[in-house]
Order: C-alpha cells, then sequence, then structure tokens
C-alpha cells in the first residue's frame, strides 16, 4: 500500500463519515406537534467551558427536531441560584432561528438550584407553550450535582406526563440524572461528549411514541455504551507515628495512625444506548466495475467510479467505442519486454476491453503476439461478449523470443484479418487499426514493413514507453499515432487517448465541420533563433492542413512578432488550404527583442475584428506559440481578449516562467509545456483537440463586438443588432456625416469611399455582396443628383 492510496482511503473515508452523519441528521427529524424546553445548568460546578459545550449540544439536538410553528417548538431555561427564561416556545420559529438564539446565550454562573428550577417550570409551566393535547418535552443538561435534592418536583413533572430527558456534561453524577429522567432511564439519559449519538439516541427515543416515521425498514436498536465520571475516593496511602496523650499526668503515648490521601478517579459504568438503524443503500452493492459506493441519506446513494467507468450512476463503462472498426491487437512478447511488461500489455488490454467494449458494441476485437513467429489466438470477430474474450486474454503466455516488429508487422498485414467463409464474397469495408504494444527495440527493419502494412489501408497506433517514441514513429509514420507514457500507471491513463485514436480512423481531422476564427501568434524574435523559428513555422504549417479553410468552416490569420506584431495574413486573406500553407511558407525571421504583450494586443484591435474578417456568432481561438520571453506584458491584453470571448491558448517552450505563462493562459487547461522545439511535433494533436473542443462551446454574438466605431452591441433570440451613434450600416461601418456632405462637397469624398469599399470592403460585405453594391449605388446616386 502507497502512502498515496492510504491518504485517498483516509480521505473517502473521513468524506463517507461525514456525508452519512450530516444526511442522517437531516433526514431523521422528529416531524410531529411537539412542545421542546431546554433547562441549561449554567452554575459555577459547570463552568464556562462546559456551558459553551451544553449549548453546542443542544444546537446539536436541534437537528433531530423538524422545528416549525406547527409542529416542534423550541425554548430555553437557564438555571444556576435562580431560574432565567432564555427565550419562549414561540419566540424562534424556524431551526436557525433557535440556533442562533443559542448561540448567544450567555453564561451566568452560581450554585446548582436544580429542584428550584423545576419548580419554577411546574409553577409556570412551559413559557409559550400550546394546550395541554401537545406533548411536551424537558431536556436537562447538567453535571447532577444539585444542592438540593430535585426528586420530589421531577417525579410531579413526570405525573404531569411531561418527558424528561436527562443529559450528562462534564464528569457527572449519574445517580441525580437517573432520579430526573423519564422511565426507562437508559432510554432518557444522554451524554453531551457525543453530540451526535445523543441526537440519534434523543430520535430514536421519540420516534415510537411521538414522532412520524421517516423512512421504512429503520429500527431502534440497543448498543452498549459507558457511562463516565470522576469520583473523589478516600485511599489509604500508609502509617505513620504519631504521639497521643495518656491518661497519666505529664505522659504520652507513642501510637500509629492512618495516613489518607484524597484522589479523582475516572469511574466508568457499562450501560445500554439506543440508536436509530435504517438499512444502507449501499447493501446491494450497486456500484460495477470497482466503483465505490457512498450513501446520501436513507435512501439514496452514488459512485465513484474507477478511470473509464462512469456512463451511468452504477460505474458503467463510460469511454464506450462510438465507432465501427475492425480492431487487432499485436502483443510484443519477446524477451526485450520481460515477463512483467507483457503481463502489464495484458492487464491494459483487459481494462480497456471492460471500460471500450460493451454488449452491443459494434467492434469486432483479435489478439495476435510475437517475438520469432507470430500467433493469432484470438482472430478478429472471434468472441461476440467481453467475458469470453477477457478469458481468452487471460489464458495467453508469455514466450520471450526475439524482438521481430517487422516481420510481425508484415504478417499481420497478410493475415491478420481474415473475412468470414459465409461472406467471402462480401466486401467489408470497415476501417482495420492495428494497435501495436511494445516495449523493445526492433532487432530487424521496421520501414519496410509499416509501409506494406499501410499500402494494404490498415491503420497502425503503437503504443509504448518513452524511450521508443523513435521507432513508434516510423512504424506508424506520424507522431499523431503514436502514444507513449513515462510510467506503468501513466499507461492505464492513456485508455482514453487510445480511444479517440481508434475513433479518428476514417473521420476528417481538425474540428470537422465546426466553425472556427483562429489565429496563431508566433515569437520570431532572437530568443527563438532562426533554426528554432523555422520549426515553429513547420508546426504552423502542420497544424493548418488539418482544418478545412473556407469562409463557411475555418478561417486562419497568422501573426509573427519581435519587439513589434506583424499581420502575415488576415482571417478573411485565403480561402483555401493551399493558399494558407504557401503563405505560411513565406514568413521571415524578425529576431529582434519579443513581445508576446504588444502581439495580444495587435490581435485584439487588429485581427479579430469584423473589419479583418472574423465573423460573428463564430469561435475565435488564438494560440501564442512563444519561448516565454517577452511575455511579462501579455497577461493583461490575454485576460482583454478572453473577455471578449476569445480564447487564449498558450504554447510555452523550454525553460519558461510558468506563473507568468498560466496568468497569461487563464487556466492550466490552455498552456502546454514542450520541453524542447523537436518535440513540439508531439504536442500538435493535444493541442487541435484542446481547440476543438472550443470550437463546440457556446457563442455570445456580441463578444466580441462585431459593432464598429463605438456600436453598441443588443442581443436579441439567436442574432444581434447594432446601435450606431454618427454612423449607418448593419456593423456601423458607414459616415452618415459622409454621406449627408456629399451633395456640398462633391470633389472627391464619394470617390474616395467607393475606390475605399471597392479595394477593401468590410469582411462582412465580402460575404454579402448585395450590400457592398448597395452602399456604393447611395455614393453613385450622390453623385448624380450632385452634377
Amino acid at each position: 500500500i502507497t502512502l498515496q492510496s492510504l491518504q485517498s482511503a483516509i480521505y473517502l473515508f473521513i468524506y463517507v463519515r461525514e456525508l452519512v452523519g450530516f444526511y442522517c441528521n437531516k433526514m431523521m427529524q422528529c416531524s410531529a406537534s411537539l412542545d421542546v424546553l431546554f433547562l441549561l445548568d449554567g452554575s459555577y460546578s459547570i463552568g464556562k467551558g462546559s456551558f459553551e459545550r451544553s449549548k453546542h449540544f443542544a444546537s446539536k439536538l436541534c437537528d433531530a427536531l423538524d422545528i416549525h410553528p406547527d409542529r416542534v417548538r423550541v425554548g430555553m431555561i437557564q438555571f444556576s441560584s435562580t431560574p432565567h427564561l432564555e427565550f419562549p416556545l414561540d419566540s424562534y420559529l424556524t431551526k436557525q432561528e433557535v440556533k442562533d438564539r443559542i448561540k448567544r446565550t450567555v453564561f451566568r454562573g452560581g450554585s446548582t438550584e436544580t429542584g428550584r428550577a423545576l419548580k419554577y417550570i411546574l409553577h409556570k409551566g412551559f413559557p409559550g407553550g400550546r394546550n395541554s393535547s401537545v406533548p411536551e418535552v424537558l431536556i436537562i443538561i447538567s453535571d447532577g450535582k444539585s444542592q438540593g435534592s430535585p426528586a420530589m418536583p421531577a417525579m410531579q413533572m413526570k405525573e404531569r406526563h411531561i418527558t424528561i430527558f436527562a443529559v450528562g456534561i462534564k464528569f457527572p453524577r449519574w445517580e441525580e440524572l437517573h432520579v430526573l429522567a423519564s422511565e426507562p432511564p437508559e432510554r432518557h439519559l444522554l451524554f453531551a461528549g457525543d453530540a451526535d449519538d445523543a441526537a440519534n439516541g434523543l430520535f430514536s427515543t421519540l420516534s415510537d411514541p411521538v414522532c412520524t416515521a421517516t423512512a421504512p425498514g429503520c429500527k431502534v436498536e440497543s448498543h452498549p455504551c459507558e457511562r463516565r465520571t470522576l469520583e473523589t475516593v478516600k485511599e489509604l496511602a500508609g502509617t505513620y507515628v504519631c504521639w497521643k496523650g495518656s491518661k497519666q499526668q505529664n505522659a504520652v503515648q507513642a501510637s500509629l495512625c492512618p495516613f489518607i490521601r484524597w484522589k479523582r478517579v475516572l469511574l466508568k459504568h457499562p450501560s445500554t444506548c439506543f440508536r436509530t438503524i435504517c438499512p444502507d443503500p449501499c447493501d446491494s452493492q450497486p456500484c460495477q466495475n470497482g466503483g465505490t459506493c457512498v450513501p446520501e441519506g436513507l435512501d439514496r446513494y452514488h459512485c465513484l467510479c474507477l478511470l473509464g467507468y462512469g456512463g451511468d450512476v452504477h460505474c458503467a463503462a463510460k469511454l464506450s467505442l462510438e465507432c465501427s472498426v475492425d480492431l487487432l491487437f499485436l502483443m510484443d512478447s519477446s524477451a526485450g519486454v520481460t515477463l512483467e511488461g507483457f503481463l502489464r500489455f495484458k492487464a491494459f488490454l483487459k481494462r480497456f476491453l471492460q471500460a471500450m467494449v460493451g454488449q452491443d458494441s459494434p467492434m469486432s476485437v483479435g489478439v495476435a503476439q510475437y517475438d520469432d513467429d507470430v500467433r493469432v489466438p484470438i482472430e478478429v470477430g472471434q468472441h461476440k461478449d467481453v467475458v469470453s474474450l477477457i478469458k481468452s486474454i487471460d489464458a495467453l503466455n508469455f514466450s520471450g523470443g526475439r524482438t521481430l516488429t517487422g516481420r510481425a508487422l508484415q504478417y499481420i498485414a497478410q493475415h491478420g484479418f481474415r473475412s468470414t467463409p459465409v461472406f467471402a464474397d462480401v466486401q467489408d469495408d470497415l476501417p482495420r487499426v492495428v494497435v501495436l504494444l511494445t516495449d523493445s527495440k526492433s532487432q530487424d527493419s521496421v520501414a519496410e514493413a509499416a509501409k506494406f502494412t499501410k499500402d494494404q489501408n490498415l491503420f497502425l497506433i503503437g503504443i509504448g514507453s518513452s524511450f521508443m517514441r523513435a521507432e513508434l514513429t516510423k512504424v506508424t509514420g506520424n507522431p499523431q499515432q503514436t502514444i507513449v507514457y513515462s510510467d506503468p500507471q501513466d499507461l492505464f491513463n492513456r485508455i482514453p487517448e487510445l480511444q479517440r485514436k481508434i475513433c479518428s480512423v476514417g473521420n476528417p481531422e481538425g474540428c470537422q465541420a465546426q466553425s472556427l476564427d483562429l489565429a496563431f501568434v508566433v515569437d520570431a524574435s532572437s530568443g527563438v533563433s532562426l533554426e528554432n523559428f523555422v520549426r515553429l513555422r513547420r508546426f504552423v504549417r502542420s497544424s493548418c492542413s488539418h482544418f478545412v479553410i473556407n469562409r463557411d468552416v475555418t478561417q486562419i490569420a497568422l501573426v509573427i512578432y519581435g519587439s513589434r506584431a506583424h499581420t502575415v495574413f488576415a482571417l478573411d486573406t485565403h480561402t483555401s488550404s493551399s493558399a494558407v500553407l504557401q503563405a505560411i511558407d513565406q514568413v521571415p525571421f524578425l529576431g529582434d527583442s519579443g513581445s508576446a504583450g504588444s502581439a495580444l494586443l495587435h490581435v485584439y484591435s487588429d485581427v479579430m475584428t469584423v473589419q479583418k474578417g472574423a465573423r460573428p456568432g463564430v469561435n475565435k481561438v488564438v494560440v501564442l506559440l512563444t519561448s516565454g520571453g517577452g511575455v511579462q506584458d501579455a497577461a493583461a491584453p490575454a485576460q482583454q481578449l478572453r473577455h471578449n470571448g476569445i480564447l487564449v491558448f498558450v504554447v510555452a517552450i523550454g525553460d519558461t516562467q510558468r506563473d507568468t505563462l498560466l496568468r497569461v493562459a487563464g487556466s492550466p487547461n490552455y498552456l502546454v509545456h514542450v520541453s524542447s522545439y523537436e518535440d513540439l511535433q508531439y504536442y500538435q494533436g493535444l493541442i487541435i483537440e484542446r481547440i476543438c473542443e472550443e470550437a463546440k462551446s457556446p457563442v455570445n454574438l456580441c463578444k466580441p463586438n462585431p459593432c464598429m466605431n463605438q456600436g453598441v452591441c443588443i442581443l436579441g433570440p439567436g442574432s444581434y443588432h447594432c446601435e450606431c451613434h454618427g454612423w449607418e450600416g448593419p456593423h456601423c461601418e458607414t459616415s452618415k456625416d459622409q454621406l449627408t456632405a456629399a451633395p456640398l462637397n462633391p470633389s472627391h469624398m464619394e470617390s474616395e469611399r467607393m475606390a475605399a469599399l471597392l479595394q477593401n470592403p468590410p469582411a462582412q460585405q465580402k460575404a454579402n455582396g448585395s450590400e457592398a453594391l448597395t452602399q456604393m449605388c447611395q455614393v453613385l446616386q450622390f453623385s448624380v443628383q450632385e452634377h
């Protein structure tokens, strides 16, 4: 057992215990017409500290009472030398009001006159109480050390059918509390030191004759407990020589005298306590697949599920494969992977199948293993249910020969997928996926075998530890089709990633049909160097190839920065992938000092705007690629972008200041730290995945503001409009002053405006040519009228 797992178990136990205690208090309430009067001992023998504990206990007992004007009413009297009414039963009519008033009660001090307090109640009755038809309950909280005998007034109260609970505080004198308590005493004696158990005991005693039952199946059960107190006892410590007088005159007599010592002893009296036991909703073990059941009250629960589960409340498989593929796992069984590694791969495979493959899964699964030879003990589609498939995996044995990965791939490409004989004349058009599980460098060539495998239309995914990264990339031909793990436990954390890669087969990459305005902001300062800038440029080029680029789906802009930012191309500049890729190849290296803050400000004011092609109602993402230099001034503009509905995604390469970059990204979810420029390619899939997640989020049509020239965006149902001041047009793009001044000054204002519209029409007009034509016609009309 590791320290971490032990801590997790402790935290879970504390959480469950607190949760159960909370819900029992909330659910197990006495809900009936009932008058409850607290009688709190405020004498000096209690002391201020124990008096505060008495208040806490009284407040806890309120949790077991459904306090309401028509149900349970609560009042309080504090007694010492004389009784003092703190508040009558009709003063506070909600639970919180009563508990707040109890908290404000002040300790008074004095002698312990319990009998006098009981006589006061016999004479005055329950202050603020209802008529005698409502049951009356008196809860005395005292140490039981009264100056006089309270037996007679206590008996008189019981004769009036007042139920008395005696609650011991500090180290009480239980004999006196027995005299005070109603019959049977063991059901009406409580100990304030255990407030939760005492609240349960109060409810248990009241539930049968008075309170309404709260849940079926609950019953009152007894359990052994102890009553503790401190007693002062006399102890003979020994004898000593003492002198005593004698009858003879002027004579003394030596004698032995006893030496007596008084001490306080903790005494324990075995007793019986009572509590209400209800059926545990977790008794039926409703959580599957290793989930932990956590009760929520008397009849509800929820399950804490393991990774890969949680598809429903009972921890069913969560990450089901929503794709139809023929899937073959190729497991390394060579000496290089060792027996331990082979068993780890088997465990991973079983965990993956348990999490992913359900009874109605459209996926056919097979398993092969290799060393010198290749064997296919479980053919694709052989098993129709997970249970039998896992049993077959359990039966696989480690062989331990040479690691001939190339030969294995060649064999699988030819013999790994076989059509069912009955349907041999039917072409199986399901994608075929091979998942290679290896942790040992191949002893033969993999390049030709990998190429042959792809020529057979097989999709390869490689899984191995980090030192296998290069070979796995060579096998798959794409770092996006490799999964590397840092330690054995990390392998199991890769189950969701493997599921995504399997189901990406045959699907378009990027964000598919989701519209997106995407801007790359690339560090071209001297802190990067020309060689690394070429790597950044290559990364941007490769990333852009994953998107469908046109006016309706993805628009891409590129900004580079040194001390100043430069727009290489705007969102509305290029409408095809080929044009974007060609433009990226021409991006120059700047080489001066870097300022990421000025670059983000430039994006805010000059890239993500309607004038530059940004589309209202489309998600917007800025990807900042930085060496970490010059980011100190970037947090504020990044926050400004986020405030306007634009996600800022930070990719930092090399040794960087994480705290500063975290302020720029705004969240760890939007910060990716890459150790070197060489490793940047391996994070492309993760970055694109995060970008595409953002593309699916809801959009505020007025963020960023699509209205130009200080226009105010007004949201409507599924649309927006701009309120303009001194301007006209859908986005406040046309000046009223310009148009009205045209007849008075026809020299060249209209022609200049028309030329501007022709050369650089606003982005919205480019998308709507009729609007642009209308505005140009208005200009011409003014000119014709003038001339």
